[in-house]
């Protein structure tokens, strides 16, 4: 255990110290306007050139710092949460390899490298879902690996495509190929690669399946990573988003996205899923301010979006720990009492996350609320938008009411006991910065203020939409165990919106009767059939025959070929006889 808490603190030491070195350079960047692009070139044969590329700018360095601080946190609280686990250092290892997997999504501007961070995220996110080895880890890992799959398939037909331009640096394009019909169709493949990292509907079934994976795991890729990694994508290529038909496709379902993950929270009694499913939520809020060509607002509400949902996560990890590892919000309650100050951060990350004014959260939420009433859109986003807020505090209040104060509903005899330093001191890291993150980022990043200019009815819109929310949150809590079905009289409804619109059975179902039967087809027919025949092992074991036979003829005596002669000739006569 004494080496296992030196890699712990190794790692939770120089990622910390990373972080820090890279905020300051990200400030540097942005006073003197820089933009460091190295190349170095591995090697190159003919006219050809492979180059690993880095480009480091103000946005990178920035979202690197968010990385590395919310990785420190984490590492240093899986040295708690993951005590009694024997094989520690292998997961710190691959918490490690995920940090790497990003950090080289982040700095690439070649599609080639950023495929590598792609794949990494992807791979390292399967071994971590199905880090307890149980059915449900393995199906829910399958599902994440499978959907993300798609994407990557995506990725490879850009590189593809790419070849067409001589080079693989988008850096080089983005600015004077935007109108060119290969720009189009590379903009289409990017977007739906963003959809399917990022868990936009038709692919958003996978994001609730991996919460599979332990707590530390899901702050980390719930919070800054791998569902980050589709919007960041996107951010990076926004250029390519300007006035196409894909930008209002995308807007649409990431609107859907934004209101079904915001309803299904509200039915959800599982504690991690009803986090995933904010997650989901704010993930669509940012591809669509995204597509509405705002690249530096979903980067604004990335950034302090990951810092309060990553301390959401961990506090619900204590909560699951004191629980005797149960999730189910009805059997929890009075936790106010029994852990204050996890409670304290629990609170605080929720409100940041409704946008409760002066914490992380409102600074992005109220700006891009308040660049929705400014843009040209339609009634029907607008409405998105608001009723999706509402949602928020819908859910958020209702969580705070199970767990705070209703009554504690698990076990007769109470088994709670103190909080544990090690969690705490990890959290309160991200408490200090969800509390000061908005303000502070809304400075570096917005060198002059945005000029928003409202009626006061539409200014106080927000408030509305949250006093509402609260309301109707407080009295769904306290409505019974049916909550929300009350409402709702129709229980295929109820369903319907509970189980996510039937997205994980669509999933899962397509997943098991189409795509992996007719693979099962094509490994037996072709890979195990034809190829096997008319392939490498096929044609090798025919020109083994036929050079066994020749090497038999020409190593045996003139009768064979004469007993070959008599026969030929005939059979040649039987034929001049026939034809006479």
């Amino acid at each position: 255990m004494n080496k296992s808490f030196s890699i712990c603190f190794v790692s939770f030491f120089f990622i910390f110290l990373g972080g820090l070195m890279n905020f300051f350079l990200s400030i540097y960047f942005i006073m003197n306007n820089m933009v460091i692009f190295m190349e170095w070139e591995l090697f190159s044969f003919n006219s050809m050139s492979i180059i690993m590329s880095i480009l480091l700018d103000w946005m990178t360095l920035m979202f690197m710092m968010f990385v590395f601080l919310i990785s420190s946190s984490v590492i240093f609280y899986s040295k708690s949460y993951m005590h009694s686990e024997l094989n520690l250092n292998r997961f710190i290892i691959l918490v490690l390899l995920f940090i790497l997997s990003m950090i080289l999504l982040i700095i690439s501007p070649n599609i080639v490298s950023i495929l590598l961070g792609w794949d990494g995220l992807g791979l390292v996110s399967y071994c971590l879902v199905i880090y307890y080895q149980n059915l449900k880890s393995y199906n829910a890992g399958m599902l994440t690996a499978l959907s993300n799959r798609i994407g990557d398939v995506f990725i490879l037909m850009v590189i593809a495509w790419m070849m067409n331009y001589g080079s693989w640096s988008y850096i080089f394009y983005l600015n004077f190929m935007i109108n060119d019909y290969s720009m189009k169709i590379i903009s289409f493949m990017i977007i739906i690669a963003a959809m399917t990292k990022s868990a936009q509907i038709p692919f958003s079934s996978w994001l609730p399946a991996a919460m599979a994976a332990p707590t530390p795991v899901s702050a980390l890729v719930h919070s800054s990573t791998l569902v980050t990694a589709g919007v960041y994508l996107l951010i990076r290529f926004n250029n390519l988003l300007i006035d196409t038909f894909f930008v209002k496709f995308l807007l649409l379902l990431s609107s859907l996205t934004m209101f079904m993950a915001g309803i299904a929270a509200n039915y959800e009694f599982d504690l991690k899923k009803i986090i995933a499913l904010s997650t989901l939520s704010q993930l669509g809020l940012m591809m669509s301010i995204l597509s509405m060509g705002l690249p530096d607002l979903a980067f604004f509400h990335l950034l302090t979006h990951a810092m309060f949902k990553a301390l959401l996560f961990m506090c619900a990890g204590v909560i699951i720990h004191m629980m005797n590892d149960n999730q189910d919000i009805r059997l929890m309650g009075g936790m106010s009492l029994n852990i204050p100050l996890t409670s304290l951060c629990l609170n605080i990350s929720n409100l940041a996350l409704c946008g409760i004014p002066f914490l992380a959260g409102f600074y992005s939420k109220d700006l891009i609320l308040e660049m929705v009433m400014m843009s040209n859109l339609n009634m029907f986003i607008f409405f998105f938008y608001y009723f999706s807020t509402g949602l928020t505090m819908f859910y958020t209040i209702r969580l705070m009411m199970y767990l705070m104060v209703n009554d504690y509903n698990l076990l007769t005899i109470y088994n709670l006991y103190d909080e544990d330093y090690i969690m705490l001191k990890s959290m309160f890291m991200l408490l200090f910065m969800s509390i000061v993150v908005g303000s502070l980022l809304s400075w570096i990043i917005f060198s002059y203020p945005y000029m928003i200019y409202l009626p006061m009815n539409l200014k106080l819109m927000v408030f509305y939409v949250i006093f509402i929310g609260l309301l109707m949150g407080y009295f769904i809590s306290n409505m019974g165990i049916y909550s929300l079905n009350k409402f709702l009289i129709s229980y295929d409804l109820s369903l319907f919106l509970s189980l996510m619109w039937f997205m994980p059975n669509l999933s899962t179902y397509s997943l098991n009767f189409f795509i992996l039967n007719y693979s099962q087809n094509l490994i037996k027919n072709i890979d195990m059939g034809w190829s096997e025949i008319y392939s490498g092992q096929g044609i090798f074991f025919i020109l083994k025959k036929y050079s066994i036979f020749v090497s038999y003829l020409q190593l045996n005596n003139l009768k064979i070929y004469l007993f070959s002669f008599i026969i030929w000739m005939m059979i040649l006569l039987l034929m001049l006889l026939l034809v006479n």
